[in-house]
């Protein structure tokens, strides 16, 4: 049987990994209800890129490290609507003329595509406003300080400081005179795809008022996991075809991006991802058999073809 790491079989990751994306587009449908009237496109064109498509691995992670501390799972469903609202706002104006200029997006078209580019920046600004709103309401935790906590922190990790903050470290460097060593694309990566999925990932000890060491575990396991997930990313975007990905491919080269593959080449990065892996299956260690889909998630990461 094909086994990826933590004792899981694939196929019993991947029917986890299903039933949570099943789970979480339920509750988004109910977090972004059809509207009627003169909002009703803004709420289609939010609706188009968040409910049905992505492997869901953000929101995975807080359903998963939510378990860890017997969380309810509509908490962690609602915080994992959150995230998953947000990486949808990224996608969407990460995609547009602007940015990267993507026509495909989860193997259908981009946002501004589909509808127009204003449209798209709209649905973008919803989403994540939303984000906040769900977070902020009292159905996502009774306790207040745990709510403002999330809050802090996913403003923290999609701001400046985090994913907008690596986005724009992203686009300086395709201008930059010479191409960026392997610590500043090691930051770049952290704040633009990392600090999400540690967000991800700690959201779960948050939720279940954690102790500091255990809410530790997971940031580090997060941190590792996200950085391994940018090294696959860009393997994949190397070595894969449009169709496996739903997405252009091949275009990080061309486009001037700042990558460990283009860096190190591709088996010095697939190494090193390898690596990552391993040293965010031993921020688990002090988890027991209830952290196994986190340890095979970890090895899921680097053996995806999508």
């Amino acid at each position: 049987m094909d086994m990826v790491s933590g004792g899981i079989s694939a196929a019993a990751l991947t029917a986890a990994m299903g039933q949570a994306a099943q789970d979480i587009d339920a509750a988004l449908d109910q977090l972004l209800p059809v509207a009627e009237g003169d909002e009703a496109r803004l709420f289609e064109a939010m609706r188009y890129s968040t409910i049905g498509g992505g492997k869901r691995l953000r929101g995975f992670l807080v359903l998963e490290g939510a378990k860890q501390f017997g969380v309810s799972r509509t908490s962690a469903l609602r915080v994992a609507c959150a995230i998953e609202m947000v990486h949808a706002y990224s996608l969407i104006h990460d995609d547009l003329p602007a940015m990267d200029n993507d026509d495909l997006r989860r193997g259908k078209p981009t946002n501004h595509k589909a509808f127009d580019e204003a449209t798209a920046i709209l649905a973008g600004d919803a989403l994540q406003t939303q984000a906040f709103l769900v977070l902020a309401e009292e159905a996502t935790h009774p306790d207040p300080a745990v709510r403002i906590e999330l809050v802090r922190m996913l403003a923290r990790a999609s701001g400046a400081r985090g994913m907008c903050g690596g986005q724009m470290l992203d686009m300086m460097a395709e201008q930059a005179k010479a191409p960026l060593d392997e610590p500043a694309i090691g930051r770049l990566q952290l704040l633009k795809t990392g600090k999400l999925i540690e967000f991800s990932a700690e959201a779960g000890a948050v939720l279940g008022k954690a102790s500091a060491p255990q809410r530790q575990s997971l940031t580090h396991y997060g941190r590792e996991l996200g950085a391994a997930f940018q090294i696959a990313d860009d393997l994949l975007d190397a070595t894969s075809s449009t169709e496996e990905m739903g997405k252009a491919t091949a275009k990080d080269a061309g486009a001037g991006k700042a990558t460990l593959v283009g860096l190190l080449g591709i088996e010095r990065a697939r190494l090193q991802a390898e690596r990552l892996v391993a040293q965010a299956c031993e921020h688990l260690e002090a988890f027991d058999d209830k952290a196994d889909y986190l340890r095979a998630l970890a090895g899921f990461v680097i053996e995806r073809r999508n």
